[in-house]
């Protein structure tokens, strides 16, 4: 029983997943619209307080991304992948490379599901090299969707106002 402890706690320490789960404050339809589309990626994806002014998505198996994320010192982050698969409005997994490391390839999947006017969002990560690289990733990450909160926020109030 020991040896199979020991096994399962390296498994779990090398695979290094990071897992976040959110409950969006917006219809299924919606979140999708914001998360596919580069116009409105380009207004949430990133830490706080970056810029995204190149967000290239095509958003089909095969088909490429690519974003640029500048910080607040001027350094850049290119990022890219490939998408392996795109169920609309339910799944997405694409590599995700950073482009200074071309040779460190993580995988990446959304899932979505419609609760009401809310959508659970679910983030996995996979392929870290380090624990330490898992939480840069998970703060980056939370950033990101507590960006994608507050735009969410936005574009409803936006689309009440048309009405």
């Amino acid at each position: 029983m020991p040896a199979a402890s020991a096994a399962n706690k390296k498994k779990a320490t090398t695979e290094r997943e990071l897992v976040i789960k959110r409950t969006l404050d917006a219809p299924l339809d919606l979140v999708w619209e914001v998360w596919a589309d580069p116009e409105h990626a380009k207004q949430w994806w990133g830490p706080k307080d970056f810029t995204v002014p190149v967000v290239e998505l095509d958003a089909r198996p095969g088909g490429k991304w690519r974003s640029l994320m500048i910080a607040p010192d001027g350094k850049e982050y290119w990022q890219h992948g490939v998408y392996r698969e795109v169920v609309p409005k339910k799944r997405v997994t694409f590599t995700f490379i950073w482009d200074s490391e071309p040779q460190h390839e993580m995988l990446v999947t959304f899932s979505f599901a419609s609760r009401g006017n809310k959508t659970e969002m679910t983030f996995r990560q996979t392929g870290f090299k380090s624990d330490g690289e898992r939480e840069g990733h998970e703060g980056g990450w939370n950033e990101s969707f507590d960006r994608l909160v507050d735009y969410l926020k936005k574009v409803k109030g936006e689309s009440h106002a048309r009405r």
